[in-house]
């Protein structure tokens, strides 16, 4: 289940390993550590070629700047347990820390950009009963 975009920083835990589906094309994942005091993981999960780059470059302790799309899912253990998977679908990769930031994201197509004209918004305030929740 995807459920909203996510930016999160951390270290890697896991150095990046690519591998390849069945028609060949690579997939690259890697392990982040998002937490301060204790460990945090999420699996970053690379499917896009314009990332590669710098995904090669990632190694263990580095510090990353992560853009993407969150899943959840659920995986059952050897001993028939339930537990969730985080994961993050990466659009964009930013190295951090020493020297100058490096950066790759994927290409955006037109069709995925909506603008919206002046008109559409209300300079009027929402009324609490009008919110859902």
């Amino acid at each position: 289940m995807t459920l909203a975009k996510a930016v999160v920083t951390g270290s890697v835990f896991r150095a990046p390993e690519k591998r390849f589906t069945q028609n060949n094309v690579p997939v690259s994942s890697f392990v982040l550590n998002i937490g301060e005091k204790e460990e945090m993981l999420i699996r970053i999960v690379v499917k896009r070629q314009s990332l590669d780059e710098i995904v090669s470059e990632i190694s263990q302790n580095d510090r990353v700047l992560v853009e993407g799309r969150l899943q959840i899912s659920t995986v059952k253990n050897e001993n028939g347990t339930e537990r969730r998977v985080f994961e993050i679908d990466a659009n964009t990769i930013e190295l951090m820390g020493a020297g100058a930031p490096r950066m790759a994201s994927a290409s955006t197509s037109s069709e995925d950009i909506v603008k919206f004209s002046q008109e559409e918004f209300s300079n009027e305030l929402i009324g609490e009963e009008e919110i859902p929740f």
